[in-house]
């Protein structure tokens, strides 16, 4: 694929190291017997992704908080299932992946890859404002030239689906290899929903366990589709149940009037923020990596040379 000169990459960081941990054997191991298998699998993910999409420009987006206050405030149980053990802030992590993280940091780092966060939000808002930024960008190419795609195995980044702003996810279910490139074709195709904006829709009404979502009880995706497809969004839901509209039936409207309040307050839970603190950076994928001999330390230290070689190989083309 041709380079696109405006095109943005978005890494939804996390969830490929996270990938790549359990993907990656943890046999690979540096030369102190540190394992290192995350890291050389989001090295290899990161060189594909420049070598197969060459996109222009490319952002690691981090998770400053992976369970930010606001969600927590609004709907307790948000990721609760996923806290270490004795731990009120503190995501339950494999012992072997957590020391790797700071390693994936500074690799970045001396390569000269654009990685950022927001005190407070995690990566799918770092994502989210990113997108709306590039979005409104008066100055932003046409077309595939500045296509925003965005790589990440959770789906609640659907949401952000728009043909028309050529804003598309990537998803990694079958791998880096082999991404399922979601439009809003697939979305209908797969999900019964038009657009991003209707998946999210969607999601809050079906709910979603990994995150601790509970959903509208007894309203399931199929149904929440139904809906959607008949009153064209969440509001329009609503309106309906406030006028007792004959198209829901008596047990949808009571399950819809029960759920009042976590209808209220999930919306914001479910849906990114489009204008997290994020700072503004240069993230064009550098020629050359900003600090070669810290890079060449990093990679003899670790183990972790051929994966490196591969990512600047794939930067320079």
């Amino acid at each position: 694929m041709p380079s696109r000169r405006d095109s943005l990459l978005l890494l939804d960081t996390a969830s490929l190291y996270f990938r790549a941990y359990f993907g990656v054997p943890d046999s690979l191991k540096a030369p102190d017997g540190t394992p290192v298998n995350a890291v050389r699998g989001l090295l290899d993910m990161i060189a594909r992704l420049l070598e197969d999409r060459r996109p222009a420009r490319l952002v690691a987006c981090w998770d400053d908080d992976w369970r930010p206050a606001f969600r927590v405030a609004a709907i307790p149980s948000y990721k609760e299932h996923r806290l270490a053990a004795g731990s009120d802030d503190t995501e339950e992590v494999p012992a072997t992946l957590t020391p790797q993280i700071p390693v994936i940091v500074e690799v970045l780092e001396a390569l000269g890859l654009a990685r950022l966060g927001a005190p407070g939000f995690e990566a799918d808002d770092v994502i989210g404002t990113l997108v709306a930024r590039e979005v409104a960008r008066p100055d932003r190419a046409p077309g595939d030239a500045g296509a925003v795609e965005v790589v990440t195995g959770d789906r609640d980044l659907f949401q952000l689906v728009d043909d028309a702003a050529a804003v598309r996810v990537l998803y990694t279910i079958r791998g880096i290899k082999d991404l399922e490139v979601v439009d809003q074709a697939r979305l209908r195709d797969r999900y019964g929903v038009a657009s991003g904006a209707a998946y999210a829709d969607m999601a809050v009404l079906r709910g979603d366990p990994s995150d601790g979502l509970p959903g509208v009880k007894g309203i399931g995706e199929k149904t929440a589709v139904t809906m959607l497809a008949r009153y064209g969004d969440l509001a329009g839901i609503l309106a309906a149940r406030d006028a007792r509209d004959p198209g829901l039936t008596g047990a949808q409207r009571m399950r819809l009037v029960e759920a009042a309040h976590y209808l209220e307050v999930a919306p914001a839970v479910v849906r990114v923020a489009p204008d997290a603190p994020v700072a503004v950076v240069d993230a064009a994928v550098p020629v050359t990596p900003a600090d070669p001999d810290r890079l060449v330390e990093l990679a003899e230290r670790w183990g972790l040379s051929s994966s490196v070689a591969r990512v600047v190989r794939a930067m320079t083309r």
